[in-house]
């Protein structure tokens, strides 16, 4: 099993603190920087503007195309659910330099607590699915009426890549478990911030929480349990909040490698050197 391991979105402003990733570093140089320490990243900036073409080229060059890059879909096809056939047609073609470049991870519908499991939604999701054929699609369903194994099934028969969260104990929400619909996994760790997850007036207090390392190891325990079922593994911190995922990504790396799941800590230094040569 590969696993790949990175965060939710790359611009995040507040990790240019001091002692953080992007101190010192300009905006322009985040995507470089992040990348010579991680090997995937979940897009953000898809869910409210669908990138062009050449927004994507920029990626993979700055990138220099070692980062694998899961894209999110934009809100019209998980919130609002009104695409148009050109909304499908911007969203399958523009990532098209990272498929080249050999660097795109699964699509992401992150769908919202709303979503419920009702006749509609499941028709909606059917026919999603449908025009995402032939292209990785992980789905992410916060509604606990959604947390069976018939779903799962369901989403397996249809190539669909059940979304694997962590979320804080209040009710309501699938439970901290990781399945596997397909040889594809995906797991979110959103944080375990039960104060404000509700309550909460941003993403950002919402996932301000940072893991221990006991919580680490109950990860990486689930992980290696289904690594014999598993070509890849896509793993995202959500709680890039205050830096948090920066501390816990090492502490996740270390529990895996212990139990026997390995996992590559990028060389910043060498991976610097290699973008420098491709670029």
């Amino acid at each position: 099993m590969r696993v790949y391991i990175g965060c939710g979105g790359y611009t995040n402003e507040d990790w240019a603190e001091p002692g953080l990733l992007y101190e010192g570093v300009r905006k322009d140089d985040y995507l470089a920087t992040y990348a010579a320490h991680f090997d995937a990243v979940e897009l953000n900036s898809s869910f409210y503007g669908i990138p062009g073409l050449k927004a994507f080229e920029g990626m993979v060059r700055k990138s220099g195309a070692q980062t694998r890059f899961a894209v999110k879909l934009n809100k019209v096809f998980t919130h609002d659910r009104a695409p148009t056939d050109a909304d499908f047609d911007r969203m399958l073609q523009s990532p098209q330099p990272l498929r080249e470049a050999g660097v795109m991870g699964p699509y992401l519908a992150q769908f919202p607590y709303s979503f419920h499991r009702t006749a509609e939604n499941r028709k909606y999701l059917q026919a999603l699915a449908e025009r995402f054929t032939g292209h990785e699609l992980a789905v992410e369903l916060r509604g606990a009426d959604w947390d069976r194994p018939e779903v799962r099934e369901g989403m397996a028969e249809r190539g669909l890549i059940w979304v694997s969260p962590d979320y804080p104990p209040v009710g309501g929400l699938p439970e901290p478990q990781l399945h596997a619909t397909g040889d594809v996994g995906y797991l979110r760790l959103h944080g375990r911030n039960a104060g404000s997850w509700w309550e909460g007036q941003s993403a950002a207090e919402r996932h301000d929480y940072r893991y221990s390392r006991a919580e680490m190891e109950e990860w990486a325990q689930k992980i290696a349990l289904v690594a014999e079922d598993l070509s890849e593994l896509y793993i995202f911190f959500e709680n890039t909040t205050k830096g948090h995922a920066l501390k816990n990504i090492p502490m996740l790396r270390e529990a895996l490698n212990a139990h026997g799941v390995p996992v590559a800590t990028p060389d910043p230094a060498a991976r610097s050197a290699d973008q420098g040569r491709l670029l």
